[in-house]
């Protein structure tokens, strides 16, 4: 499960979650309570909604076996998926070769939309909600769980259904010598956690452990394929950030590298092809820009802080310039840095047409495709691809999708406001989890 504009870390190995008795876990349910009305953000599933869900996890083997007719089957692609140690659902798996001009890397994404499509009482949910809502040990689904977290979610040695993006990739500039989106039937070779793929990569040889059959880690060398995708992503990170892209997370470990790049590298190659083969309207992902006083004012404040200096010969290019100040300056003021740029960027927004573009990640044309189980825009995206049909009323889904985004990040920011107040720590909960203990 993966966003390139949310992250949530794993568990730290050797931390245990963090423990609240029962009078204080009964403040925390009464403010989520209050913040979920004050939000509008719907809790409980519908009776029909949850019914409808469970139908559709019956005989999943048996329409899997059919679906092989009209879709390509990947089943023998060395594939894995890399996830927070705490994740209920995988949604995106990864592929990869090097060949001799290019690389060729398979994004495959759980086909959410052949189970809720228009029709569905399970869609009419999703749209309402528009996104799942995550709040520091608590979190509220798009799609019900029974669903997502089953016959949706791409877990190991088990066939699945999925929406694959396979990019061939230029070894010399990694652009796009070719875009292929189709249905597919994949199988994962293994399940990885964050800290796993960590150790995979040290070790390669450690990859047997995740295998089903041990045996088969010369066939499936998932530990080299682990290494040749941090390769490359590692590479696609360097030249987006050469490119002018704004990475404000500069430490980003190797195991996030890897999910965010790929990611980003697939759903810009699926919004290119709506837009440019396709010439079609979709929920495309506008960030407008700050003006050129806004990022002055920014800038300046940056350079203010002790023992930070901003590069004066990056002052003209803001996002090179905060680049490279992030990556010098010390620690405790890399939170200060990334205030004073969030504090002049503008709210990004879905939109019908993608003119405009993406400022931050510095993408002409950009969209959402690889998270269908938390996100609307996905899901919508996924339907229009698989069927080019258009939605009569795509720009109010557009606009109530980014109201709905707006709603759950405020629901967040308050949430985390209040565990401050009565001495939590909001990180600390999101990395290790919370633990009511009998007092």
């Amino acid at each position: 499960m993966s966003n390139t504009d949310q992250a949530q870390a794993g568990t730290p190995e050797g931390q245990g979650p963090v423990e609240i008795d029962e009078e204080l876990a009964r403040h925390l349910e009464n403010k989520r309570e209050e913040l979920f009305e004050k939000f509008e953000i719907p809790y409980e599933f519908p009776p029909e909604v949850l019914e409808e869900a469970e139908q559709r996890t019956e005989g999943v083997t048996a329409e899997i076996q059919a679906e092989l007719d009209s879709r390509t089957d990947l089943r023998d692609l060395t594939t894995w998926t890399t996830d927070p140690i705490d994740a209920q659902d995988f949604d995106d798996a990864v592929s990869v070769e090097e060949r001799e001009d290019s690389y060729v890397l398979w994004v495959h994404i759980a086909d959410v939309s052949h189970y809720v499509h228009p029709d569905t009482a399970m869609w009419s949910e999703a749209r309402d909600r528009g996104n799942t809502v995550y709040l520091p040990g608590h979190t509220v689904h798009m799609l019900p769980p029974i669903l997502a977290e089953t016959v949706c979610s791409l877990v190991p040695h088990e066939d699945r259904l999925a929406h694959t993006v396979e990019m061939h990739l230029d070894k010399d500039d990694l652009g796009y010598d070719e875009i292929d989106i189709y249905k597919s039937v994949i199988r994962s070779d293994a399940r990885l956690t964050y800290t796993e793929c960590e150790d995979i990569l040290d070790d390669p040889g450690a990859a047997a452990e995740f295998l089903e059959e041990p045996g088969l880690l010369e066939e499936v060398d998932l530990g080299g394929k682990n290494r040749l995708i941090w390769e490359l992503a590692d590479e696609m990170h360097e030249q987006r950030k050469a490119d002018g892209s704004l990475v404000l997370n500069p430490s980003r470990d190797r195991a996030h590298t890897i999910i965010e790049e790929c990611m980003l590298k697939a759903n810009k190659a699926v919004t290119h092809e709506l837009m440019w083969s396709r010439r079609t309207e979709a929920m495309y992902r506008v960030h407008p820009q700050p003006s050129p006083d806004e990022w002055s004012e920014a800038l300046r404040e940056i350079q203010d802080l002790n023992g930070v200096s901003v590069p004066g010969d990056k002052w003209s290019e803001p996002r090179k310039a905060v680049n490279a100040t992030l990556e010098a300056a010390p620690e405790r003021q890399l939170d200060q840095i990334q205030w004073a740029v969030m504090k002049v960027m503008p709210r990004a927004k879905y939109m019908h047409d993608p003119f405009g573009g993406h400022h931050a990640l510095n993408f002409e044309i950009y969209g959402h495709f690889t998270s269908p189980i938390r996100r609307l825009s996905d899901l919508v995206n996924h339907w229009i691809v698989a069927t080019n049909e258009m939605f009569d009323d795509l720009i109010a889904l557009c606009d109530h999708a980014s109201e709905r985004q707006k709603d759950a990040e405020s629901c967040e920011r308050e949430y985390k406001k209040f565990l401050e107040e009565v001495g939590l720590d909001a990180a600390a909960i999101n990395n290790r989890g919370i633990e009511v203990v009998e007092e």
